[in-house]
């Protein structure tokens, strides 16, 4: 989108007066300005500056503090190059309002490594070197739930008005319940260019998940994701709900996912994981052998939080050793069923709160191993992955972060500079949780032991 084609897009909206233009930090959250529309030439021309380390923020919008990058580079600006997306129109706020998407240069003009959506964009161009290109989509899990409790619960039926009390697995009642809420949702998708395939009512009450359409980017898919994210949370404010995406939002409700699909395709459009029959490509395992080779040391990009690992619990319907299997939704690469010409790999084991660009970075990037290297994958395994002595995923926080800083193939997926940024900020997230003390500890300790 240019400079001339963003002007033309705002002249055929001449409601909207204010731009939120916006980078996607380390968490997943989006970082910018609101600026007036007179300035969006000066946005689309990539004028618009940003110190770097706006990427590097807590969950909590703190600066993470004694970051390398804040001591190298004198917190220095960078450059925000506007993505070329088409401007997303916002329609939930008090008045209509539009969102532009950005990503940083540094001074010199070089892509700065520490932005997730160019670590995405980096294993992506690899992959065209090696003439493939990515078929990616993904499903999003989230909950509606009642925004007036300190705690969340679950909401009110629009139709009847009582709380919801039950799981409700592909429930039609429930999602005709919600249909207003979802109208708003899927015209918000059209609006903003996001291919939203089929929603259905999931386990937990008041959960949701909405699939996406495979498309051939993966930058777009995980884009896709991002703005899908901020509009459900918009959309449900508007009908009086709050949504979260949040990984385990109940400790006895299932958790929420962000399942990846994907296949590879040549330069002539041809399924290199399809060989005619159920069990797919010599290429398709050297793949599923680089997503098990590389798991444990990039969990912490599918559970980057404290409450991710909630929800990776044994037995709770979210993987949790590190397998393959085909038609095996226990383990955590499934090869789907279905029509040789779509064989593709399903990747289970990242939960809805984390960054979509690292996730998508972290599971193609670790497929390209498998395929550089070659690598032979164990046997697919059979029957409940739960009940099997198998590798496990990191147990908790902590140890998914020194994985992450000291995993041998980090590097081979992710600069330096990203590895770096993400160590320092989930380490000082994890400080500020081990010195808060819960009402349940007190409950259970304080005159007991």
């Amino acid at each position: 989108m240019s400079d001339q084609s963003v002007t033309d897009w705002l002249e055929q909206r001449p409601e909207i007066d204010s731009i939120f233009a916006c980078v996607c930090d380390l968490n997943g959250s989006m970082r910018g300005k609101r600026i007036p529309v007179a300035q969006a030439g000066k946005m689309a021309e990539g004028a618009l500056r940003m110190p770097l380390s706006v990427l590097n923020v807590d969950v909590w919008g703190e600066d993470v503090e004694k970051s390398e990058l804040v001591f190298e580079t004198g917190d220095s600006d960078g450059l925000c190059e506007f993505v070329g997306r088409p401007l997303s129109p916002i329609t939930w706020n008090s008045r209509p309002t539009a969102l532009a998407m950005l990503w940083m240069r540094q001074e010199d003009g070089t892509p700065f490594l520490g932005d997730p959506r160019r670590a995405l964009a980096a294993v992506v161009d690899t992959y065209k070197e090696m003439g493939l290109t990515p078929v990616v989509a993904t499903e999003l899990e989230f909950y509606l739930c009642d925004p007036e409790l300190d705690r969340p619960q679950a909401p009110r039926s629009p139709v009847t008005g009582k709380r919801l009390d039950s799981d409700g697995a592909l429930s039609v009642d429930e999602l005709q319940h919600f249909d207003a809420f979802l109208n708003d949702v899927y015209d918000a998708c059209k609006a903003q260019g996001i291919p939203a395939d089929a929603a259905i009512s999931e386990n937990g009450a008041g959960q949701f998940e909405i699939n996406m359409m495979h498309v051939a980017d993966p930058v777009r898919a995980a884009d896709d994701a991002i703005l899908f994210k901020r509009l459900v949370r918009g959309i449900a404010r508007k009908h009086g709900f709050a949504g979260t995406f949040m990984a385990k939002p109940y400790g006895d409700r299932a958790g929420s996912g962000f399942h990846v699909h994907f296949s590879l395709v040549d330069e002539n459009g041809v399924n290199v994981f399809d060989n005619g029959g159920e069990e797919g490509t010599e290429l398709m395992l050297n793949a599923v052998a680089g997503l098990l080779e590389t798991m444990q040391e990039n969990t912490l990009t599918f559970a980057p939080h404290e409450n991710s690992f909630r929800r990776l619990l044994p037995g709770s319907h979210a993987p949790t050793g590190v397998a393959w299997g085909y038609e095996n939704r226990t383990a955590a690469i499934r090869i789907p069923g279905g029509s040789p010409k779509a064989r593709r790999i399903e990747h289970r084991v990242a939960g809805a709160d984390a960054n979509p660009y690292l996730v998508l970075a972290s599971v193609l990037g670790g497929a390209m191993i498998g395929i550089k290297e070659k690598l032979t994958p164990a046997p697919a395994i059979k029957g409940d992955a739960y009940d099997l002595n198998l590798p496990h995923l990191p147990m908790d926080w902590a140890t998914a972060i020194d994985a992450f800083k000291r995993g041998q193939n980090i590097q081979s997926i992710f600069s330096k500079r990203l590895q770096t940024m993400f160590v320092e900020c989930k380490k000082q997230e994890l400080r500020k949780f081990a010195l808060e003390v819960t009402n349940f500890e007190y409950h259970s300790y304080l005159e007991v032991v």
